[in-house]
Protein backbone atom coordinates (compact mmCIF):
# COMPACT_ATOMS: atom_id res chain seq x y z
CA UNK A 1 0.00 0.00 0.00
CA UNK A 2 2.40 2.66 -1.28
CA UNK A 3 2.54 5.58 -3.68
CA UNK A 4 4.67 3.54 -6.07
CA UNK A 5 2.14 0.72 -5.96
CA UNK A 6 -0.71 3.08 -6.90
CA UNK A 7 1.32 4.42 -9.81
CA UNK A 8 2.20 0.86 -10.86
CA UNK A 9 -1.48 -0.07 -10.73
CA UNK A 10 -2.55 2.76 -13.03
CA UNK A 11 0.37 1.97 -15.33
CA UNK A 12 -0.92 -1.61 -15.61
CA UNK A 13 -4.34 -0.17 -16.51
CA UNK A 14 -2.68 1.58 -19.43
CA UNK A 15 -0.33 -1.25 -20.47
CA UNK A 16 -3.17 -3.79 -20.55
CA UNK A 17 -4.97 -1.68 -23.16
CA UNK A 18 -7.89 -0.92 -20.86
CA UNK A 19 -7.39 2.82 -21.01
CA UNK A 20 -7.47 2.75 -24.81
CA UNK A 21 -10.62 0.61 -24.91
CA UNK A 22 -12.33 2.82 -22.32
CA UNK A 23 -11.47 5.93 -24.34
CA UNK A 24 -12.67 4.24 -27.51
CA UNK A 25 -16.06 3.71 -25.88
CA UNK A 26 -16.31 7.38 -24.84
CA UNK A 27 -15.46 8.57 -28.35
CA UNK A 28 -18.46 6.71 -29.81
CA UNK A 29 -20.83 9.14 -28.08
CA UNK A 30 -21.57 11.89 -30.64
CA UNK A 31 -21.88 14.54 -27.94
CA UNK A 32 -21.68 17.67 -30.11
CA UNK A 33 -22.85 20.58 -27.97
CA UNK A 34 -22.52 22.89 -30.99
CA UNK A 35 -25.12 20.80 -32.81
CA UNK A 36 -28.67 21.97 -32.03
CA UNK A 37 -30.30 18.81 -33.40
CA UNK A 38 -32.37 16.80 -30.87
CA UNK A 39 -30.21 13.71 -31.44
CA UNK A 40 -27.10 15.61 -30.34
CA UNK A 41 -28.86 16.85 -27.19
CA UNK A 42 -29.96 13.34 -26.27
CA UNK A 43 -26.44 12.04 -26.93
CA UNK A 44 -25.04 14.49 -24.37
CA UNK A 45 -27.45 13.17 -21.77
CA UNK A 46 -26.67 9.58 -22.72
CA UNK A 47 -22.95 10.25 -22.20
CA UNK A 48 -23.58 11.19 -18.58
CA UNK A 49 -26.12 8.44 -17.90
CA UNK A 50 -24.39 5.53 -19.61
CA UNK A 51 -20.68 6.39 -19.73
CA UNK A 52 -20.08 8.37 -16.54
CA UNK A 53 -22.77 7.61 -13.97
CA UNK A 54 -22.16 3.84 -13.53
CA UNK A 55 -18.40 4.33 -13.27
CA UNK A 56 -18.67 7.09 -10.69
CA UNK A 57 -21.23 5.17 -8.63
CA UNK A 58 -18.88 2.17 -8.62
CA UNK A 59 -16.16 4.52 -7.34
CA UNK A 60 -18.36 5.50 -4.39
CA UNK A 61 -19.82 8.76 -5.66
CA UNK A 62 -23.35 9.85 -4.93
CA UNK A 63 -24.40 11.51 -8.20
CA UNK A 64 -27.17 13.63 -9.62
CA UNK A 65 -27.78 14.67 -13.22
CA UNK A 66 -29.07 18.23 -13.41
CA UNK A 67 -30.95 19.96 -16.20
CA UNK A 68 -29.19 23.03 -17.53
CA UNK A 69 -31.05 26.22 -16.56
CA UNK A 70 -29.97 27.72 -19.90
CA UNK A 71 -31.92 26.21 -22.83
CA UNK A 72 -28.81 26.48 -25.02
CA UNK A 73 -26.84 24.12 -22.78
CA UNK A 74 -26.73 20.42 -22.06
CA UNK A 75 -27.13 18.58 -18.75
CA UNK A 76 -24.59 18.46 -15.93
CA UNK A 77 -23.55 15.78 -13.45
CA UNK A 78 -22.60 16.58 -9.86
CA UNK A 79 -21.05 13.85 -7.73
CA UNK A 80 -19.67 13.58 -4.21
CA UNK A 81 -17.63 11.00 -2.31
CA UNK A 82 -17.32 11.75 1.42
CA UNK A 83 -14.77 10.02 3.65
CA UNK A 84 -14.65 12.32 6.66
CA UNK A 85 -15.57 15.80 7.87
CA UNK A 86 -12.01 16.47 8.98
CA UNK A 87 -10.47 15.66 5.59
CA UNK A 88 -9.66 18.06 2.75
CA UNK A 89 -12.03 18.21 -0.22
CA UNK A 90 -10.78 18.14 -3.80
CA UNK A 91 -13.09 19.28 -6.58
CA UNK A 92 -12.47 17.99 -10.09
CA UNK A 93 -14.11 18.76 -13.42
CA UNK A 94 -14.42 17.65 -17.01
CA UNK A 95 -16.62 18.17 -20.03
CA UNK A 96 -18.02 15.37 -22.13
CA UNK A 97 -19.26 17.58 -24.94
CA UNK A 98 -17.18 18.04 -28.07
CA UNK A 99 -17.10 20.42 -30.99
CA UNK A 100 -18.72 19.35 -34.25
CA UNK A 101 -17.36 16.09 -35.60
CA UNK A 102 -16.64 17.57 -39.04
CA UNK A 103 -17.30 14.28 -40.79
CA UNK A 104 -15.85 14.10 -44.27
CA UNK A 105 -13.02 16.50 -43.42
CA UNK A 106 -10.80 14.01 -41.61
CA UNK A 107 -7.87 12.34 -43.32
CA UNK A 108 -8.64 9.13 -45.19
CA UNK A 109 -8.92 6.21 -42.80
CA UNK A 110 -9.99 8.38 -39.85
CA UNK A 111 -13.45 8.99 -38.38
CA UNK A 112 -14.43 11.40 -35.59
CA UNK A 113 -16.52 8.83 -33.70
CA UNK A 114 -14.15 5.88 -33.78
CA UNK A 115 -10.73 5.46 -32.21
CA UNK A 116 -8.02 4.83 -34.78
CA UNK A 117 -4.52 3.95 -33.57
CA UNK A 118 -1.54 5.02 -35.67
CA UNK A 119 1.84 4.70 -33.99
CA UNK A 120 1.81 6.82 -30.84
CA UNK A 121 -1.44 8.57 -31.79
CA UNK A 122 -5.06 7.78 -30.91
CA UNK A 123 -7.39 9.65 -33.28
CA UNK A 124 -11.00 10.54 -32.52
CA UNK A 125 -13.19 13.49 -31.55
CA UNK A 126 -12.87 14.23 -27.84
CA UNK A 127 -9.72 12.17 -27.31
CA UNK A 128 -7.86 15.36 -26.36
CA UNK A 129 -10.75 17.70 -25.55
CA UNK A 130 -11.89 16.52 -23.04
CA UNK A 131 -12.98 12.89 -22.76
CA UNK A 132 -9.47 11.50 -22.54
CA UNK A 133 -8.50 14.06 -19.91
CA UNK A 134 -11.26 13.41 -17.39
CA UNK A 135 -11.01 9.66 -18.03
CA UNK A 136 -7.36 9.85 -16.92
CA UNK A 137 -8.30 11.62 -13.68
CA UNK A 138 -11.13 9.21 -12.87
CA UNK A 139 -8.86 6.24 -13.55
CA UNK A 140 -6.20 7.74 -11.26
CA UNK A 141 -8.77 8.09 -8.47
CA UNK A 142 -9.77 4.46 -9.01
CA UNK A 143 -6.15 3.33 -8.76
CA UNK A 144 -5.65 5.12 -5.43
CA UNK A 145 -8.84 3.63 -3.96
CA UNK A 146 -7.92 0.16 -5.21
CA UNK A 147 -4.46 0.37 -3.65
CA UNK A 148 -5.20 2.18 -0.39
CA UNK A 149 -8.79 1.11 0.14
CA UNK A 150 -9.85 4.74 0.32
CA UNK A 151 -8.74 8.11 -1.05
CA UNK A 152 -7.83 9.83 2.19
CA UNK A 153 -9.79 12.94 1.18
CA UNK A 154 -13.28 13.93 0.10
CA UNK A 155 -13.86 14.58 -3.57
CA UNK A 156 -16.52 16.26 -5.65
CA UNK A 157 -16.88 16.19 -9.40
CA UNK A 158 -18.64 18.31 -12.00
CA UNK A 159 -19.10 17.04 -15.55
CA UNK A 160 -20.76 19.42 -17.98
CA UNK A 161 -21.93 19.06 -21.56
CA UNK A 162 -21.77 22.71 -22.68
CA UNK A 163 -18.13 23.79 -22.46
CA UNK A 164 -17.78 24.08 -26.22
CA UNK A 165 -20.61 26.62 -26.30
CA UNK A 166 -19.12 28.76 -23.55
CA UNK A 167 -20.24 26.68 -20.52
CA UNK A 168 -23.67 28.28 -20.68
CA UNK A 169 -25.60 27.59 -17.48
CA UNK A 170 -22.53 26.61 -15.48
CA UNK A 171 -22.38 29.85 -13.44
CA UNK A 172 -26.07 29.55 -12.56
CA UNK A 173 -25.64 25.92 -11.49
CA UNK A 174 -22.64 26.85 -9.35
CA UNK A 175 -24.62 29.59 -7.63
CA UNK A 176 -27.56 27.25 -6.98
CA UNK A 177 -25.47 24.30 -5.79
CA UNK A 178 -22.60 26.19 -4.19
CA UNK A 179 -22.98 24.40 -0.83
CA UNK A 180 -22.58 21.05 -2.59
CA UNK A 181 -19.48 22.17 -4.48
CA UNK A 182 -17.38 23.79 -1.77
CA UNK A 183 -13.83 22.51 -1.76
CA UNK A 184 -10.30 23.31 -0.68
CA UNK A 185 -8.96 23.18 -4.23
CA UNK A 186 -9.89 22.40 -7.82
CA UNK A 187 -7.58 19.88 -9.47
CA UNK A 188 -8.74 19.31 -13.03
CA UNK A 189 -7.45 18.83 -16.55
CA UNK A 190 -7.99 20.55 -19.88
CA UNK A 191 -5.81 22.14 -22.52
CA UNK A 192 -2.35 21.13 -23.74
CA UNK A 193 1.05 20.58 -22.20
CA UNK A 194 3.62 23.12 -23.21
CA UNK A 195 5.82 20.26 -24.47
CA UNK A 196 4.52 16.70 -24.75
CA UNK A 197 7.35 15.09 -22.81
CA UNK A 198 7.12 17.40 -19.76
CA UNK A 199 4.01 17.81 -17.55
CA UNK A 200 2.48 21.27 -17.37
CA UNK A 201 0.56 22.95 -14.58
CA UNK A 202 -1.36 26.21 -14.91
CA UNK A 203 -3.53 28.15 -12.48
CA UNK A 204 -5.85 30.19 -14.68
CA UNK A 205 -6.61 31.08 -18.26
CA UNK A 206 -6.89 33.95 -20.67
CA UNK A 207 -10.34 35.31 -21.28
CA UNK A 208 -11.92 35.66 -24.69
CA UNK A 209 -14.42 37.83 -26.52
CA UNK A 210 -15.66 37.08 -30.04
CA UNK A 211 -17.45 39.55 -32.29
CA UNK A 212 -18.12 40.39 -35.93
CA UNK A 213 -17.03 43.57 -37.65
CA UNK A 214 -19.51 44.37 -40.43
CA UNK A 215 -19.54 47.00 -43.15
CA UNK A 216 -22.69 47.48 -45.24
CA UNK A 217 -22.45 50.22 -47.86
CA UNK A 218 -25.26 49.64 -50.36
CA UNK A 219 -27.95 47.15 -51.23
CA UNK A 220 -26.98 44.30 -53.51
CA UNK A 221 -23.91 43.85 -55.70
CA UNK A 222 -23.34 46.12 -58.68
CA UNK A 223 -21.25 45.74 -61.85
CA UNK A 224 -17.63 46.66 -61.12
CA UNK A 225 -17.17 48.25 -64.53
CA UNK A 226 -20.24 50.45 -64.44
CA UNK A 227 -19.95 51.34 -60.75
CA UNK A 228 -16.25 51.02 -59.96
CA UNK A 229 -15.01 54.33 -58.55
CA UNK A 230 -18.56 55.41 -57.70
CA UNK A 231 -19.56 52.96 -54.96
CA UNK A 232 -17.75 52.40 -51.68
CA UNK A 233 -16.00 49.06 -51.42
CA UNK A 234 -16.96 47.51 -48.04
CA UNK A 235 -14.10 45.00 -48.16
CA UNK A 236 -11.53 47.78 -48.49
CA UNK A 237 -13.12 49.76 -45.66
CA UNK A 238 -13.13 46.69 -43.45
CA UNK A 239 -9.51 45.88 -44.33
CA UNK A 240 -8.40 49.37 -43.31
CA UNK A 241 -10.45 49.15 -40.09
CA UNK A 242 -8.77 45.86 -39.20
CA UNK A 243 -5.37 47.36 -40.01
CA UNK A 244 -6.03 50.11 -37.47
CA UNK A 245 -6.44 47.56 -34.66
CA UNK A 246 -2.90 46.18 -34.92
CA UNK A 247 0.23 47.09 -36.83
CA UNK A 248 1.78 44.94 -39.53
CA UNK A 249 3.29 42.49 -37.00
CA UNK A 250 0.12 42.15 -34.92
CA UNK A 251 0.98 44.58 -32.11
CA UNK A 252 -2.26 45.83 -30.59
CA UNK A 253 -3.03 49.54 -31.06
CA UNK A 254 -6.24 49.79 -29.00
CA UNK A 255 -4.94 51.43 -25.79
CA UNK A 256 -7.36 49.67 -23.42
CA UNK A 257 -6.39 46.29 -24.87
CA UNK A 258 -2.78 46.68 -23.77
CA UNK A 259 -2.62 45.15 -20.26
CA UNK A 260 -0.56 46.34 -17.29
CA UNK A 261 -0.49 42.98 -15.52
CA UNK A 262 2.76 41.61 -16.95
CA UNK A 263 4.55 42.09 -13.65
CA UNK A 264 8.07 41.10 -12.73
CA UNK A 265 6.77 38.00 -10.92
CA UNK A 266 4.81 36.89 -13.99
CA UNK A 267 7.85 37.52 -16.19
CA UNK A 268 9.95 35.45 -13.81
CA UNK A 269 7.46 32.56 -13.97
CA UNK A 270 7.52 32.66 -17.79
CA UNK A 271 11.29 33.01 -18.12
CA UNK A 272 12.88 30.30 -20.25
CA UNK A 273 9.61 28.44 -20.87
CA UNK A 274 9.69 26.83 -24.35
CA UNK A 275 6.85 27.68 -26.72
CA UNK A 276 8.23 26.34 -30.00
CA UNK A 277 8.45 22.74 -31.12
CA UNK A 278 6.31 20.11 -29.46
CA UNK A 279 5.09 18.84 -32.85
CA UNK A 280 3.16 22.05 -33.48
CA UNK A 281 3.72 24.67 -36.19
CA UNK A 282 6.83 26.83 -36.14
CA UNK A 283 6.54 29.97 -34.03
CA UNK A 284 7.08 33.23 -35.92
CA UNK A 285 9.62 35.23 -33.87
CA UNK A 286 8.65 38.42 -35.72
CA UNK A 287 4.95 38.31 -34.87
CA UNK A 288 3.35 39.93 -31.82
CA UNK A 289 4.58 42.45 -29.29
CA UNK A 290 8.16 43.26 -30.27
CA UNK A 291 9.52 43.90 -26.76
CA UNK A 292 8.18 40.65 -25.28
CA UNK A 293 9.50 37.12 -25.37
CA UNK A 294 7.37 34.50 -27.16
CA UNK A 295 6.22 33.08 -23.80
CA UNK A 296 5.21 36.55 -22.58
CA UNK A 297 3.25 37.18 -25.79
CA UNK A 298 1.08 34.09 -25.46
CA UNK A 299 0.73 33.73 -21.67
CA UNK A 300 1.18 37.28 -20.37
CA UNK A 301 -0.33 39.50 -23.06
CA UNK A 302 -3.43 40.00 -25.19
CA UNK A 303 -3.78 38.79 -28.77
CA UNK A 304 -6.18 39.88 -31.48
CA UNK A 305 -7.12 37.40 -34.21
CA UNK A 306 -9.23 37.52 -37.35
CA UNK A 307 -10.91 34.10 -37.33
CA UNK A 308 -12.62 34.50 -40.70
CA UNK A 309 -13.55 37.20 -43.18
CA UNK A 310 -15.70 37.33 -46.28
CA UNK A 311 -17.14 39.68 -48.91
CA UNK A 312 -19.02 38.75 -52.02
CA UNK A 313 -18.91 35.08 -53.06
CA UNK A 314 -15.30 33.83 -52.65
CA UNK A 315 -15.92 30.45 -54.29
CA UNK A 316 -17.54 32.03 -57.36
CA UNK A 317 -16.46 35.68 -57.67
CA UNK A 318 -18.24 37.87 -60.18
CA UNK A 319 -17.45 41.28 -61.63
CA UNK A 320 -19.43 43.17 -59.03
CA UNK A 321 -18.86 45.40 -56.01
CA UNK A 322 -20.34 43.65 -53.00
CA UNK A 323 -22.58 45.61 -50.70
CA UNK A 324 -21.15 44.10 -47.52
CA UNK A 325 -18.06 42.66 -45.82
CA UNK A 326 -17.72 40.79 -42.53
CA UNK A 327 -14.85 39.66 -40.33
CA UNK A 328 -15.24 37.41 -37.29
CA UNK A 329 -12.68 38.52 -34.73
CA UNK A 330 -11.50 37.51 -31.29
CA UNK A 331 -9.55 39.06 -28.46
CA UNK A 332 -7.83 36.69 -26.04
CA UNK A 333 -6.98 38.70 -22.94
CA UNK A 334 -5.16 38.31 -19.63
CA UNK A 335 -5.94 39.52 -16.14
CA UNK A 336 -5.82 43.32 -16.12
CA UNK A 337 -8.11 43.76 -19.12
CA UNK A 338 -11.66 44.87 -18.27
CA UNK A 339 -14.03 42.38 -19.98
CA UNK A 340 -16.93 44.85 -20.00
CA UNK A 341 -14.79 47.44 -21.78
CA UNK A 342 -13.37 45.25 -24.57
CA UNK A 343 -16.08 46.11 -27.11
CA UNK A 344 -16.68 49.73 -25.97
CA UNK A 345 -12.94 50.38 -26.20
CA UNK A 346 -12.92 49.04 -29.75
CA UNK A 347 -15.91 51.23 -30.62
CA UNK A 348 -14.08 54.30 -29.37
CA UNK A 349 -10.96 53.30 -31.28
CA UNK A 350 -12.78 52.75 -34.57
CA UNK A 351 -14.70 56.00 -34.24
CA UNK A 352 -11.52 57.95 -33.54
CA UNK A 353 -10.03 56.56 -36.76
CA UNK A 354 -13.04 57.48 -38.89
CA UNK A 355 -14.67 54.04 -39.05
CA UNK A 356 -18.09 54.96 -37.69
CA UNK A 357 -19.64 52.84 -40.44
CA UNK A 358 -18.02 49.64 -39.10
CA UNK A 359 -20.59 47.86 -36.98
CA UNK A 360 -19.61 45.62 -34.05
CA UNK A 361 -21.89 42.63 -33.53
CA UNK A 362 -21.21 40.62 -30.40
CA UNK A 363 -21.78 36.88 -30.45
CA UNK A 364 -24.61 35.48 -28.35
CA UNK A 365 -22.59 32.58 -26.98
CA UNK A 366 -20.72 33.39 -23.83
CA UNK A 367 -17.00 33.22 -23.25
CA UNK A 368 -14.80 33.07 -20.19
CA UNK A 369 -13.14 35.78 -18.13
CA UNK A 370 -9.41 35.91 -17.47
CA UNK A 371 -8.11 34.36 -14.23
CA UNK A 372 -4.72 33.78 -12.65
CA UNK A 373 -3.56 32.21 -9.37
CA UNK A 374 -0.18 33.10 -7.91
CA UNK A 375 2.31 30.32 -8.72
CA UNK A 376 3.50 30.62 -5.10
CA UNK A 377 0.07 29.63 -3.74
CA UNK A 378 0.41 26.68 -1.28
CA UNK A 379 -1.77 24.37 -3.38
CA UNK A 380 0.19 25.22 -6.52
CA UNK A 381 3.41 24.40 -4.69
CA UNK A 382 1.95 21.17 -3.30
CA UNK A 383 0.67 19.84 -6.62
CA UNK A 384 3.80 21.00 -8.43
CA UNK A 385 6.07 19.16 -6.00
CA UNK A 386 3.98 16.00 -6.38
CA UNK A 387 4.24 16.11 -10.16
CA UNK A 388 7.99 16.64 -9.99
CA UNK A 389 8.33 13.62 -7.70
CA UNK A 390 6.64 11.45 -10.33
CA UNK A 391 8.04 12.93 -13.55
CA UNK A 392 11.16 14.80 -12.49
CA UNK A 393 10.29 17.98 -14.40
CA UNK A 394 7.42 20.43 -14.72
CA UNK A 395 6.45 23.54 -16.68
CA UNK A 396 4.47 26.03 -14.57
CA UNK A 397 2.28 28.67 -16.25
CA UNK A 398 0.47 31.47 -14.41
CA UNK A 399 -2.36 30.96 -16.89
CA UNK A 400 -3.26 29.00 -20.00
CA UNK A 401 -3.11 30.85 -23.32
CA UNK A 402 -6.57 29.51 -24.19
CA UNK A 403 -9.81 29.95 -22.28
CA UNK A 404 -11.65 27.81 -19.73
CA UNK A 405 -14.64 28.32 -17.40
CA UNK A 406 -12.13 28.91 -14.61
CA UNK A 407 -13.84 32.12 -13.54
CA UNK A 408 -16.86 30.13 -12.35
CA UNK A 409 -14.60 28.25 -9.93
CA UNK A 410 -12.62 31.27 -8.74
CA UNK A 411 -15.40 33.87 -8.61
CA UNK A 412 -18.42 31.80 -7.56
CA UNK A 413 -17.02 28.79 -5.68
CA UNK A 414 -13.99 30.78 -4.50
CA UNK A 415 -11.53 27.91 -4.73
CA UNK A 416 -7.88 27.99 -5.83
CA UNK A 417 -7.60 26.33 -9.22
CA UNK A 418 -4.90 23.93 -10.42
CA UNK A 419 -5.06 22.54 -13.95
CA UNK A 420 -2.84 19.68 -15.11
CA UNK A 421 -3.41 19.21 -18.87
CA UNK A 422 -3.07 15.82 -20.53
CA UNK A 423 -2.88 16.80 -24.20
CA UNK A 424 -0.31 18.64 -26.32
CA UNK A 425 -0.45 21.66 -28.60
CA UNK A 426 -0.35 19.70 -31.85
CA UNK A 427 -3.42 17.59 -30.99
CA UNK A 428 -5.74 19.24 -33.59
CA UNK A 429 -8.49 19.82 -31.05
CA UNK A 430 -11.48 21.65 -32.58
CA UNK A 431 -10.27 20.49 -36.01
CA UNK A 432 -10.27 17.34 -38.13
CA UNK A 433 -7.81 14.62 -37.08
CA UNK A 434 -7.99 15.34 -33.33
CA UNK A 435 -5.81 12.94 -31.38
CA UNK A 436 -3.88 12.26 -28.19
CA UNK A 437 -0.37 10.91 -27.79
CA UNK A 438 -0.20 7.56 -26.05
CA UNK A 439 3.02 8.38 -24.14
CA UNK A 440 1.37 11.54 -22.77
CA UNK A 441 -1.66 9.54 -21.62
CA UNK A 442 0.53 6.98 -19.88
CA UNK A 443 2.58 9.66 -18.15
CA UNK A 444 -0.55 11.62 -17.18
CA UNK A 445 -2.12 8.59 -15.52
CA UNK A 446 1.00 8.16 -13.40
CA UNK A 447 1.20 11.89 -12.57
CA UNK A 448 -2.43 12.09 -11.42
CA UNK A 449 -2.24 8.89 -9.38
CA UNK A 450 0.74 10.45 -7.60
CA UNK A 451 -1.07 13.74 -7.01
CA UNK A 452 -4.19 12.08 -5.59
CA UNK A 453 -2.10 9.71 -3.47
CA UNK A 454 -0.17 12.63 -2.00
CA UNK A 455 -3.33 14.58 -1.12
CA UNK A 456 -4.62 11.56 0.81
CA UNK A 457 -1.25 10.85 2.38
CA UNK A 458 -0.31 14.40 3.41
CA UNK A 459 -3.68 16.10 3.62
CA UNK A 460 -2.68 18.96 1.35
CA UNK A 461 -0.34 21.90 1.95
CA UNK A 462 -1.83 23.04 5.26
CA UNK A 463 -2.01 19.66 6.99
Amino acid sequence: MTRDAAISRVTDYYEAGTFQSDLADLVTYRSESQNDAPDARSECLRYLKEAMLPRLIALGFACEIIDNPDPRGGPLLIGERVEGDDLPTVLTYGHGDAVLGQEGMWREGLSPWEIVEEGDRLYGRGTADNKGQHLINIAALEAVVAERGHLGFNTRIVLEMSEEVGSVGLPEVFKTYKDRLTADVLIASDGPRLQPEVPTMFMGSRGGTTFDLVVETHEGAHHSGNWGGLLSDPAMILAHALASITDVRGQIKVPEWRPDSLTDSVRAALKDLPVSGGQGPDVNPDWGEEDLTPAERVFGWNSFTVLAMVSGVPDAPVNAISGWARATCQLRYVVGTEPEDVVPALRRHLDSHGFQNVEIRCHDRGFFAATRLDPEHPWAQFVGNSIRETSGDLHVLPNLAGSLPNDSFTDILEVPTIWVPHSYRGCSQHAPNEHVLKPVCRDALRVMAGVFWDVGEKGGPSA
